[in-house]
């Protein structure tokens, strides 16, 4: 167990976790706290934020809410100044903040748009900078984008939010090796169709849809928030010290390829 623990324990460690009112950050969110950091949990619902909170410290792990917008981007090196007063350093940052709007590219205006970049990209791209000079002060740290199959398959109706994931993984090699020298390791958790409570309305919840999706995976399961939290804990730990700028994919065999016979129910 202590080499376990000093290959992958975050005791001592400050982590913020963004989109942690959502299920899949919130999953990561407690895992981290499990695995010994203390966790800031950033989120925009305040009930479903404080509620994530209250679970990690019920089950005696440290956590903290930050209830902010952090697709204000003026306001980010405000969040990061006050992370710092508060526990001096900051040594993971997991920015799993997203968004999704399903529609045909001919329907899709200009603030839909906007929206999507802003939250799923742009966000992610300058809280990443603005956290840097924080963990440089204190020997490096891990960075950790949550970005989506979508980056590497087209699907229909998914046209901007497939864009910010595969432009989040570009992202990512470039942070990589412009942050490495300051011991900063960048790399991108790529979740397959995992059912949340947010897709399982317009994902999960439509026979065709989880049919389409089932029959495609070898895995022949739904993807659960549970099943990207041991590659997240790696990525933030001290055994990732030689793995940056990389992109894996957590899709229940999807990009493999498909089985020849259909999927049966699950």
């Amino acid at each position: 167990m202590e080499y376990l623990t000093t290959l992958f324990g975050l005791a001592g460690r400050v982590a913020l976790v963004t989109g942690a009112s959502g299920g899949i950050g919130s999953a990561l969110a407690t895992a981290l706290a499990r695995a010994g950091a203390h966790v800031i949990a950033s989120g925009r619902d305040r009930a479903r934020l404080e509620r994530a909170v209250d679970a990690i410290v019920s089950e005696g792990h440290q956590a903290e809410p930050l209830l902010a917008d952090l697709t204000d981007i003026a306001a980010l090196p405000r969040h990061v100044a006050a992370i710092e007063a508060r526990h001096g350093r900051l040594n993971i940052l997991v920015n799993c903040l997203g968004t999704n709007t399903r529609q045909p590219i001919a329907e899709v205006t200009p603030e839909t748009y906007a929206r999507i970049m802003q939250t799923n990209l742009t966000s992610v791209y300058f809280l990443s900078q603005a956290v840097v000079p924080l963990m440089a002060r204190h020997s490096g740290g891990r960075i950790v984008h949550i970005g989506s199959v979508n980056a590497a398959i087209g699907l229909e109706q998914v046209s901007v939010y497939g864009l910010t994931k595969a432009a989040l993984v570009q992202t990512t090699k470039v942070m990589a090796i412009e942050w490495a020298a300051q011991g900063i390791r960048v790399n991108c958790l790529c979740p397959g169709f995992i059912e949340t409570d947010l897709t399982r309305v317009g994902l999960w919840g439509n026979p065709l849809r989880r049919k389409w999706i089932l029959d495609r995976l070898s895995v022949r399961r739904p993807g659960r928030p549970e099943d990207l939290v041991g590659l997240c804990l790696y990525l933030a730990s001290p055994a990732a010290e030689y793995t940056t700028g990389q992109a894996f994919y957590v899709d229940g065999g999807l990009l493999a390829g498909s089985p020849w016979e259909p999927a049966g129910e699950a």
